[in-house]
């Protein structure tokens, strides 16, 4: 399953999510990821779907939304692991341009160094970069990149993207207990950030079962003392830090909905119970992807949430 939802995002509306990636298939393995540690890493890029077989399950995806009386603001690249791995994404985006849909990605920014994959994120409306720190030992301590990355080469290229991007940029700073959310730290970025001039800056906490149990949100008295130097040196800055609600989409399949919807966006609980009562059906469904480990049930302070078990070989 390439595309899936549509899902309620806190920057984009209705989203219907491209996940163009293999679980999980990435250049980094950050500390608080939903999907949990990176199974495999990497950094070159290279093909691992047809472009138009992307376009052509997404289009689906996009008329059973549109089918069932759902609103689809946003195609966004958000899968299992980076999507600027992709070596097709330039491409695919180009094939979905017919729908009259906006189209976002949303990077870690690990290889905006190099100048193929700022042309291919030049083809998007909306493009998120993430900046988590500007200090290598941090960067190394949160993110956990590939060895042969530098974070020098991504600041640079975040830079130069950023002068000639002609959408909207956004950038997003996911801040941990003892991490990275010291007023030093915070500073550092927030001064690189300015330097971009990004249409938001947005503030993020662990919200969702993280890849280490250690990982925890800064006390609120931090994350107010973050926002507070961010918002001394840019226009606008906003907190990713509340619950996006309940309103994931059902396009017809039940089970299939909630494995694509849970591949890349653990719901919780109450979200499931939504989800079902909007679909016609009974909790009798999720007993029975628990019962083929299709799905995981796992704990995040005082919430449950329902996850899809990846397999290595799920998508290949």
């Amino acid at each position: 399953m390439i595309a899936f939802g549509p899902v309620p995002s806190r920057r984009l509306g209705r989203s219907v999510g491209i996940n163009n990636i293999p679980p999980k298939l990435c250049t980094y393995s950050c500390v608080y990821c939903q999907l949990g540690r990176t199974n495999a890493m990497r950094m070159r890029r290279r093909a691992f779907y047809e472009p138009e077989n992307v376009a052509r399950d997404v289009q689906t995806k996009v008329e059973r939304a549109q089918r069932a009386g759902e609103t689809v603001d946003y195609l966004t690249f958000v899968p299992d692991g980076e999507p600027t791995l992709d070596i097709h994404l330039g491409r695919e985006i180009d094939l979905l341009r017919p729908l009259g849909i906006k189209i976002a990605v949303i990077t870690n920014a690990s290889l905006i160094g190099r100048e193929d994959v700022r042309a291919d994120l030049m083809k998007a409306d909306w493009v998120s970069l993430k900046v988590d720190s500007t200090r290598p030992e941090i960067w190394r301590k949160i993110d956990r990149p590939h060895g042969a990355l530098r974070l020098s080469s991504i600041l640079d290229g975040t830079v130069e993207f950023a002068r000639i991007f002609q959408g909207e940029l956004v950038t997003e700073t996911m801040l941990v207990e003892g991490v990275n959310d010291s007023d030093d730290a915070v500073g550092e970025v927030a001064e690189f950030l300015a330097r971009l001039k990004p249409a938001t800056a947005f503030l993020s906490v662990p919200i969702r079962p993280p890849a280490e149990k250690r990982v925890r949100a800064p006390r609120e008295e931090v994350i107010n003392r973050a926002y507070q130097i961010f918002d001394e040196r840019m226009d606008r800055v906003e907190y990713l830090i509340g619950y996006e609600g309940n309103a994931f989409a059902f396009t017809g399949n039940v089970e299939e909905d909630l494995l694509s919807i849970t591949s890349v966006h653990p719901m919780r609980q109450d979200a499931v119970n939504e989800f079902l009562m909007r679909a016609g059906a009974d909790w009798a469904v999720v007993d029975r992807l628990l019962e083929r480990n299709e799905l995981t049930r796992t704990q995040f302070g005082n919430r449950q949430f329902y996850l899809r078990r990846l397999h290595a070989d799920s998508r290949r």
